[in-house]
């Protein structure tokens, strides 16, 4: 099976500041800036979502902050990727992911497309919410992991076993939760990759599915194009002019 679509989540550890209070104060100083702890990714058409995190590798006892071999991994699975999806991941994952590939010495990965299904959310529905775990609730698709708050980060950055396997779950459930939310609100799109031609089958752009039909014509001032819907995840797309 060709991977090209991956469902990504990365989870940071915090900022160490100095500050002359503790309520909404600005910080003086940065102590230690943050790294990456963990990421959970899935590749699309893959049933396992796995995870890798900084206790994973064999610098972990001596360095619990050094994530330049976790880095390195989520960049070799960007370069492979022709799409990623991420929960405000322009704005973070990718961004963040980034940031500690420049900080290693790593170059680009190879190009490619991102999904973000909060811009999603936010561009064509009016939800209350638009939080990944509030559309899996509204969507009935399921929630986030509960878990105990920065208590399960400071966990992860002080090495306590258990707080370690509680992010791993936690993390691979927002990736679960991703894909289901990912899958309600794509056919919605109307600027999606073209999986078609990414795949190099089907016809659908939105799953390349070869299961359309054509349902009426489009008409502009200048021109008319058949209209078709896909019978798998029903969305709508234009062909030839007619």
């Amino acid at each position: 099976m060709s991977k090209h679509t991956l469902f990504v989540d990365i989870e940071t550890a915090p900022l160490l500041i100095w500050a002359w209070g503790v309520y909404e104060q600005n910080a003086i100083d940065v102590k230690a800036s943050w790294y990456m702890l963990s990421f959970a990714y899935k590749w699309q058409g893959e049933r396992t979502v796995k995870t890798r995190a900084l206790p994973d590798y064999k610098n972990f006892k001596k360095d619990k902050e050094d994530d330049s071999a976790l880095a390195a991994e989520l960049h070799a699975l960007y370069d492979d990727a022709k799409v990623v999806i991420a929960h405000n991941g322009d704005r973070f994952d990718l961004k963040k992911s980034n940031a500690r590939f420049i900080k290693h010495g790593m170059p680009p990965p190879s190009p490619y497309q991102s999904i973000d299904t909060l811009k999603l959310a936010k561009k064509h529905f009016a939800f209350s919410s638009n939080k990944l775990n509030d559309l899996g609730a509204y969507l009935g698709v399921g929630r986030k992991l509960p878990h105990t708050g920065f208590h399960l980060w400071k966990g992860c950055m002080t090495g306590d076993p258990k707080s370690w396997s509680v992010m791993r779950r936690y993390n691979a459930r927002d990736v679960e939760l991703l894909e289901r939310v990912y899958e309600r609100l794509k056919p919605w799109s109307t600027t999606h990759p073209n999986m078609a031609r990414i795949s190099g089958h089907g016809e659908c752009p939105i799953c390349a599915s070869e299961k359309t039909i054509k349902r009426g014509v489009k008409h502009y001032n200048t021109r008319s194009v058949q209209q078709h819907k896909c019978l798998d995840c029903h969305a709508w797309f234009f062909g030839k002019n007619v």
